[in-house]
């Protein structure tokens, strides 16, 4: 039972939070600021890096005219240690292969740049999963624009039914601007309650997702006569 399959990648995928945080830390040290908390900047991250520094910039009271130098600091340094603390959520390497053997097509849709985003799923042996990968510097939108996730399905060559799986209120509106399913894990980057985020299906457990997945395309299932 196959489907097309886009999942998210930060807060979905992988825990990459403590990388992100290293990179807006060293940024700010660089202009002379003390480093945020981990879990300050943990509610600043979902719609890509340049809102992300947009966020701690007003935070810290920077200078607003400065934001695209500030970025491109925070950038270099990311790209300088993407993947050296982030790791894959657990059961998510076997829920992928499962996945796969089941005969999904599988792609990635994040408003991280695309460049990094493809050195992390290199660097955690997940890259072979996937056959599209788009950025939030792949297109000239990003989520929750649905052209972005829109485009990612296009990228990949297949038909049946289509399904996105994210971690935060920015991937729950994507989804329905699209108007696919969406399946939500609990223990990302979310900011409101679970029951708060529109979901199809939730959970915490990335080994019960191939089971999650059946469910759906089951219920998608027009009745025999």
């Amino acid at each position: 039972m196959s489907a097309t399959i886009i999942f998210d990648l930060d807060g979905t995928l992988v825990d990459s939070l403590a990388d992100i945080a290293s990179a807006a830390n060293r940024m700010l040290r660089d202009v002379g600021q003390e480093p945020l908390p981990q879990e300050t900047i943990k509610q600043f991250v979902g719609n890509g890096l340049p809102k992300l520094v947009e966020r701690v910039v007003r935070h810290c009271a920077l200078t607003p005219e400065r934001h695209a130098e500030l970025t491109q600091r925070t950038l270099d340094h990311y790209n300088a240690g993407a993947s050296n603390k982030t790791t894959p959520y657990p059961g998510v390497p076997e829920a992928l292969n499962q996945l796969r053997q089941m005969g999904c097509i599988l792609g990635v849709c994040t408003n991280k740049p695309e460049i990094p985003a493809r050195h992390v799923l290199e660097a955690l042996g997940l890259a072979q999963h996937f056959d599209a990968v788009l950025g939030g510097d792949t297109l000239n939108t990003r989520k929750p624009d649905p052209a972005h996730l829109n485009a990612s399905f296009q990228a990949l060559t297949s038909a049946g039914p289509r399904l996105f799986v994210g971690d935060s209120e920015v991937d729950a509106e994507t989804a329905q601007r699209a108007q696919v399913p969406f399946l939500l894990f609990t223990e990302g980057y979310r900011k409101s309650p679970i029951a708060d985020i529109p979901h199809t299906a939730s959970y915490g457990d990335s080994s019960r997702l191939p089971d999650l997945v059946v469910g759906i395309l089951q219920a998608q299932r027009p009745e025999s006569h």
